[in-house]
């Protein structure tokens, strides 16, 4: 039977994702079977952590997905780390649902709690005591302290810890050579990194000199079995998707329920000049357009045949692919490239202005008519948006929120980025 646990911490920033990375790592080279998964709506770190394994890694939303898709996402062969998302007890106003804590109530898995002590001595203890105590149904299994500044600075935070019987996995000193890249919307992609294997490698040296490996697979619990997770409807039989560094946004649970349903999904990479591959749907998924919208507004055979297929066919593009939909994206440096004009959009990235959260998304026309829960995470400004809107919307708390996004024709597209069905 698979086992798990989820690996958390008291707030953002705390070295979550590297310990999650070296522990994938390092238990991989052991031979151990292991596979991540990841809290929340993020794109970027599963994409690391089947690097670091070499196996899939799905997301696990406990605010948008229901509980059996969850389930049947974590189900399967080898041992589970999931890594959590923000503080253990984050998640959407107003009473944090979402969090990695209701991952870990509807998984019953452990919770190994991962502190950034590099600015703490004794009072590492009733922080620890007060995330153990916080709720009776986590159960936080086991501590590993960050950020070490020295040996005896480390033994200073495992007898602080010691006091409240629970048990200290490890102590990682503070290694600046695993400090991520990042850029605005989080870090920089795996497929970016040309010193990918070595930094893994190194996280997994790192973690298996400081952590106790055998204690904390010791602390895994059985995942219950689940069914496997349900096929959603796919929203075409040929899915034409763009993906390459541009548009490398696509949630990996909803491509294998529409392939287990028998869609058949064609990738093609617009940054390389490929045409529109010949489909019923095509989907430009998000990405990083503002920083090739040069390249893609240059890209004459892919721009053409784009045009070409909106005059029969659908064509769907969230966030980042939305943008390219429009007719115009300016990047940060202020240049205006032209795009597909299919939309009536005009979007920049000149003055940056965070839009994030949660969407309950109905709309009742085109590919994904119904209602979904969805995303929003993007710095872009719109300059102009003109024609009918697609999608209803309201936030995590249900507030009404204006119409997102735009259709025309066979073209439809919004800033939203969709994950599961609402039943």
């Amino acid at each position: 039977m698979s086992r798990g646990l989820i690996v958390a911490a008291p707030a953002s920033g705390s070295g979550k994702t590297t310990l999650t990375l070296g522990l994938l790592r390092a238990l991989h080279r052991r031979g151990l079977p292991v596979r991540g998964a990841k809290s929340g709506p993020d794109y970027i770190d599963p994409r690391f952590h089947e690097a670091a394994c070499a196996r899939p890694c799905f997301n696990l939303d406990a605010w948008a997905m229901p509980p059996a898709l969850i389930r049947g996402l974590a189900a399967g062969d080898g041992d589970l780390i999931v890594e959590g998302a923000m503080g253990l007890f984050d998640g959407a106003p107003p009473e944090g649902r979402g969090s990695t804590a209701d991952l870990a109530r509807i998984l019953g898995l452990p919770v190994v709690l991962v502190v950034d002590a590099g600015r703490m001595a004794q009072s590492v203890a009733p922080l620890v005591a007060g995330f153990a105590r916080h709720d009776p149904h986590v159960h936080i299994a086991g501590v590993i302290l960050n950020n070490t500044g020295s040996p005896r600075h480390a033994a200073m935070l495992r007898r602080a810890v010691a006091s409240l019987g629970l048990p200290v996995l490890g102590a990682l000193p503070r290694d600046a050579g695993l400090v991520h890249p990042s850029r605005h919307l989080g870090l920089v992609q795996a497929g970016e990194r040309a010193d990918l294997e070595s930094f893994l490698d190194a996280a997994a040296a790192l973690v298996a000199t400081s952590v106790d490996l055998d204690p904390l697979v010791g602390l895994m619990a059985p995942l219950a079995t689940a069914a496997p997770a349900p096929t959603a409807k796919p929203p075409a039989q040929r899915i034409a998707l763009a993906s390459d560094r541009a548009f490398a946004f696509a949630y990996p649970h909803l491509l294998q329920a529409w392939r287990a349903a028998g869609a058949n999904v064609t990738p093609f990479s617009p940054l390389a000049d490929e045409p529109v591959p010949e489909a019923d749907l095509v989907i430009l998924p998000g990405g990083y357009p503002e920083l090739h919208a040069g390249p893609l507004s240059a890209a004459r055979t892919f721009m053409q045949s784009l045009r070409n297929t909106a005059e029969s066919t659908n064509i769907y593009g969230e966030c980042g692919g939305y943008m390219v939909l429009g007719d115009s994206l300016t990047d940060a440096d202020g240049t205006r490239h032209p795009m597909a004009g299919l939309l009536r959009l005009s979007t920049s990235f000149a003055a940056r202005r965070l839009h994030l959260g949660y969407r309950t998304l109905s709309a009742d026309t085109g590919p994904f008519a119904g209602t979904w829960a969805g995303h929003e995470f993007h710095y872009a400004t719109t300059l102009e948006a003109r024609g009918i809107p697609l999608f209803e919307a309201t936030d995590a708390e249900g507030n009404r929120l204006p119409p997102m996004g735009l259709r025309e024709g066979w073209v439809a597209g919004s800033f939203a980025h969709l994950i599961a069905p609402r039943t």
